[in-house]
């Protein structure tokens, strides 16, 4: 079957028709993206306030987005591996550990993110005091 290849305009539209069908199915299909946007909409709000540049503000905002992006490759994987089909197989398996473990790797990078920016603008000087 041949495919219409779309340009311009109309290629953005559907590509942007697809995304958002995309997250859709990631806020209803994936209870870990939901408690993600829920974290990122306590934390947007947070960035503001705590950033002291823009570099800060767009290191604090992009780990944000970068965990529901990762969330959603790690959705998407794993729902190629379960339409694969329903047995155990190893590389099934390892595929969705490695979804999860660069989920689990942004989670810990945006983290160290936060508090290093947290620590630079003096909001853990108790921290400090310790050492």
């Amino acid at each position: 079957m041949h495919q219409i290849k779309r340009t311009g305009v109309k290629r953005f539209y559907f590509a942007t028709k697809y995304s958002m069908q995309g997250i859709k199915a990631a806020w209803q299909e994936e209870p870990a993206f939901r408690y993600e946007v829920c974290a990122v909409v306590v934390m947007l709000p947070a960035a503001f306030w705590l950033a002291q540049s823009g570099i800060q503000l767009a290191l604090l905002l992009a780990c944000c987005f970068l965990v529901l992006a990762f969330e959603i490759v790690n959705s998407a994987i794993e729902a190629v591996v379960d339409r694969w089909g329903p047995e155990y197989h190893e590389l099934a398996g390892r595929a969705k550990d490695m979804g999860s473990a660069a989920v689990f790797m942004m989670l810990n990078m945006t983290w160290v993110v936060w508090a290093g920016v947290a620590w630079d603008n003096g909001y853990l000087d108790f921290v400090k005091a310790l050492f």
